[in-house]
């Protein structure tokens, strides 16, 4: 199995959503397998121009003007949405795109940007993610014609008629997270894939032992949870385009070495297949300057032609 490589951008640090279809288009017409964006409303420095946009009125909107490449989140905060509008959105986007959704939701961890938007936030949120994954993996697997009722401590859902369906027979989910024990069961219980997002390098071997270990506890065939990380990309042809690279997206070239996919071609190939070595399987690219189409490209046609 040939390392599958995905494009994965930050919109909430100044991007239209004209600047995110093309590079959602450049990802698709490159042969990347997915075009990922986070799910935030503040920027994290800077100003932020021209301001947010919502992740999942964009991807609806990509939805309709790509044709092959899959869609998703990394991840959605499960402060943001009801988990039973959640589920009917993605749903939505499901059916809009022909069924190549794929949904990533987390716990939500940035505090300013619920305080900016006046969205709660609690200081307890991982029983709120586990309430949101039973709710919205029950409606979609309510059999047609049955209901779907629900009774925890955030959330009581009576005689839902779980519409509308996704078009896939089962939306691929993804679960992230740093916890030891809760976050892995979790991703067992009800993951399609488990993201490791910006982990030390030297850790990552070891996290997917961990995960593949709850797995076994939780009665899943070994390898039956697609592994993946996400890490900040800065590919130069040479040196001079890396630095120039790394200096657009106000990053150190020495730092981005150290925790990234970073560095002239054959530095990043070899930092490719080190993670695969690991039991990485997916790498979601985090690309930060959407303006630079031709990243893209150095990447499609000098990277991924020498994995696998």
């Amino acid at each position: 199995m040939t390392l599958d490589l995905r494009i994965f951008t930050e919109p909430q640090q100044g991007a239209t959503y004209d600047d995110q279809l093309a590079v959602a288009r450049a990802t698709e017409q490159l042969g990347f397998s997915a075009f990922f964006r986070s799910d935030h409303y503040l920027a994290m420095g800077g100003d932020g121009l021209p301001g947010p946009t919502d992740s999942w009125v964009t991807l609806a909107g990509l939805a309709r003007e790509t044709s092959t490449v899959r869609l998703g989140t990394l991840v959605s905060s499960a402060t943001f949405r009801h988990p039973g509008v959640l589920a009917i959105q993605v749903a939505q986007v499901d059916q809009m795109s022909g069924g190549r959704v794929e949904f990533g939701l987390g716990t939500g961890w940035f505090a300013p940007e619920h305080s900016a938007y006046g969205i709660p936030f609690p200081d307890k949120r991982f029983s709120i993610l586990e309430e949101q994954l039973a709710v919205i993996t029950g409606l979609w697997e309510t059999p047609a014609g049955e209901t779907f009722s629900f009774t925890g401590e955030h959330y009581q859902l009576v005689d839902s008629p779980a519409l509308p369906k996704p078009t896939q027979p089962k939306i691929p989910v993804l679960v992230g997270g740093g916890g030891p024990r809760r976050t892995p069961a979790l991703a067992a219980k009800y993951g399609a894939e488990y993201n490791q997002a910006f982990p030390a390098l030297d850790t990552v071997g070891e996290r997917i032992k961990v995960v593949e270990k709850a797995l076994s506890d939780a009665g899943r065939a070994p390898g039956s949870l697609v592994q993946s990380v996400a890490l900040v990309t800065a590919v130069g042809q040479d040196e001079a385009e890396f630095t120039r690279r790394a200096a657009a997206i106000g990053r150190e070239p020495a730092e981005l070495r150290e925790h990234g996919i970073a560095g002239t071609v054959p530095e990043v190939v070899d930092r490719l297949k080190a993670l695969e070595a690991d039991g990485v399987q997916r790498v979601y690219l985090q690309v930060l300057d959407l303006s630079d189409l031709d990243h893209l490209d150095l990447i499609a046609r000098e990277v991924r032609p020498q994995l696998g």
